[in-house]
């Protein structure tokens, strides 16, 4: 086995250099984030820089989650690099040590970052993307800029059937809403009537929209002062439809999908979500992996920048694989442990064949 000196030895290298590119990024998506933010509240009176700085650092967390990955492949790459041209890991190979206790401490390292970032950074980072979604909806209205179609979207069911409601304006978490057209089923799932109302009020058991029209196939359409449409929502399942699961605590995840799904509602992207942070710790020692493969060759003949181009692009290839199979996951084509797992367990399994081939033949 390794020894104790040399393993912590590794493990501070591994993790100061993990900590050092991951604090590099998030700088650097600070500053786009706050030059962008800046840009959008040009035009909103009231709006002081440092209310923006604030915003901006409440939203960064949520998004350098995503990243973490990057930076636990570019500091594992550092630190593999840093080692071989000091030739540090040349010495350790001559004293017997193999390529898999040397990589010991840096899997048990990232294995560490990756439940300490699932279960204590995650809720972090989700609690202050609700206080910033909040603070940027009172700013500008919604949150995100405004592109495409912004309307919002309920599908719902209830003792009468399903329906669908589509509204352009919301407010008190969703349980007043704007400009509605509510699309009604029965229960074997055919199209009643299309409602239009100019407002709809989520009372207990039912949505009263207010100023509706009536539109029946077949029928002469007809106004109505009032409408009633049957609802098993409550005022926490409607606000739960408007966050989306990165604003959702890990540990809160599985009772957020449990709720949702019993409101009728699709909680296909919470179950995925939960899935994946389940997955990240695996998914970080296939990013170690990845880089020692292509940081652990002796290079004095040169081919510095040709390994490393070749791990960044390892890396951004399972990076892509990750995102395309978490979609085909969104869209139901997958299960949830199915895109959230694959990208992570073949990654590992190719890199260790990988190194295998390296160092034994």
């Amino acid at each position: 086995m390794i020894g104790r000196t040399l393993g912590l030895y590794l493990a501070a290298r591994f993790t100061r250099s993990i900590l050092a590119v991951f604090a590099i990024i998030f700088v650097l998506i600070y500053l786009i984030d706050f030059v962008e933010m800046l840009r959008r509240a040009g035009d909103i009176a009231n709006v002081t820089t440092l209310g923006i700085a604030a915003l901006t650092f409440l939203r960064v967390p949520s998004v350098t989650e995503q990243i973490l990955p990057f930076a636990t492949l570019g500091g594992a790459m550092v630190a593999f690099i840093g080692l071989t041209r000091k030739l540090e890991l040349v010495v350790a190979r001559a004293a017997g040590v193999s390529v898999w206790q040397f990589l010991t401490p840096p899997v048990l390292i990232v294995l560490l970052i990756g439940i300490f970032s699932v279960t204590v950074y995650n809720p972090a980072s989700a609690f202050l993307k609700q206080k910033a979604d909040a603070i940027e909806i009172g700013m500008f209205g919604r949150t995100g800029p405004s592109q495409g179609d912004s309307s919002l979207w309920i599908r719902q069911r209830s003792l009468d059937g399903q329906s669908i409601l589509r509204a352009e304006q919301s407010s008190e978490r969703g349980s007043r809403l704007g400009s509605v057209t509510a699309f009604v089923f029965n229960l074997d799932n055919r199209f009643i009537e299309r409602v239009e109302a100019a407002r709809a009020v989520l009372k207990p058991g039912y949505w009263e929209l207010e100023e509706a029209r009536v539109l029946t196939p077949g029928e002469e359409p007809h106004a109505t002062a009032r409408y009633e449409l049957a609802t098993y929502l409550s005022a926490d399942q409607v606000s739960q439809s408007f966050v989306t699961p990165d604003a959702v605590p890990f540990w809160s995840l599985p009772e957020f999908s449990r709720r949702t799904e019993a409101a009728g509602l699709d909680a296909t992207g919470y179950r995925l979500k939960f899935q994946a942070l389940l997955a990240r710790p695996l998914l970080l020692v296939a990013m170690v992996l990845i880089a020692a493969s292509f940081s652990l060759r002796f290079f004095r003949s040169g081919g510095v920048s040709r390994m490393v181009s070749g791990g960044v692009a390892s890396g951004f290839v399972l990076y892509v694989a990750t995102k395309l199979v978490s979609d085909l996951g969104g869209a139901g084509f997958l299960s949830a442990p199915v895109a959230a797992w694959s990208p992570a367990v073949v990654g590992s399994m190719l890199s260790t064949l990988v190194l295998l081939h390296q160092e034994d033949g």
